[in-house]
């Protein structure tokens, strides 16, 4: 599959690591693609098929395009692409906006819902912001299974996300579908209790799991 990754930062550089092994053709996007300090740090990714391309270029490669920008940047980003270059696309929105404050910059509707209502005709899939990088790529890092999120309007949108993250190591079992888009609000709220936790453990490597409620049996009388 032709996967676009807008942002060049860890988040975006660890998912196009992990999609190139999976067999994927895959573009990173940047502002400044003939950089040579942004290429001498992308030359192993680059050896292994990586290609670069500025944010149009990344969009018009790809069947699904990654948002890893920025949370507070990313509708501006994608406006500079344009609504009609990503109309039809899958958009795979992993970002989640801060302030310099350390508070989130959509404390009422989510970055996904804001890249929805700007883009209608894109299908937007919001997952793998309640997870650190490291763990996004490497699920079986874990002690146990753990729980992955999707939220978004288009049914078969996330069928295709839901497929990449199986390319992740993401077993069909771990994927809970949340519904429509404004279920997003969650996923990205869930940053703050992230951070608590990380905070509290001395590490980033961990994720959650749904766990249902228990089977209960009583005496017949």
């Amino acid at each position: 599959m032709r996967i676009g990754i807008l942002g060049t930062g860890n988040v975006g550089k660890t998912l196009a690591a992990a999609w190139l092994r999976a067999g994927h053709d895959v573009v990173l996007g940047s502002r400044r693609p003939g950089d040579e300090e942004l290429l001498t740090g992308l030359k192993e990714l680059l050896r292994a098929g990586l290609r670069v391309d500025d944010p149009a270029g990344t969009a018009a490669h790809a069947e699904v395009l990654v948002n890893a920008t920025p949370g507070t940047a990313s509708v501006a980003l994608l406006s500079s692409i344009g609504a009609p270059a990503l109309e039809g696309k899958v958009l795979l929105d992993v970002a989640v906006g801060f302030l310099p404050d350390a508070s989130l910059s959509h404390q009422v509707v989510s970055l996904g819902e804001e890249i929805q209502r700007a883009f209608p005709d894109t299908r937007v899939v919001k997952s793998l912001c309640t997870i650190d990088r490291t763990v996004m790529v490497a699920p079986e890092s874990l002690e146990g299974p753990s729980t992955v999120f999707l939220s978004g309007e288009d049914a078969e949108a996330k069928r295709i996300v839901g497929g990449l993250l199986g390319d992740l190591g993401w077993p069909a079992e771990a994927l809970l579908d949340l519904g429509g888009i404004v279920t997003a609000r969650g996923q990205e709220h869930f940053a703050l209790l992230f951070v608590g936790i990380a905070l509290a453990t001395g590490t980033f490597a961990f994720n959650i799991r749904f766990v249902p409620p228990g089977r209960r049996t009583t005496d017949a009388a």
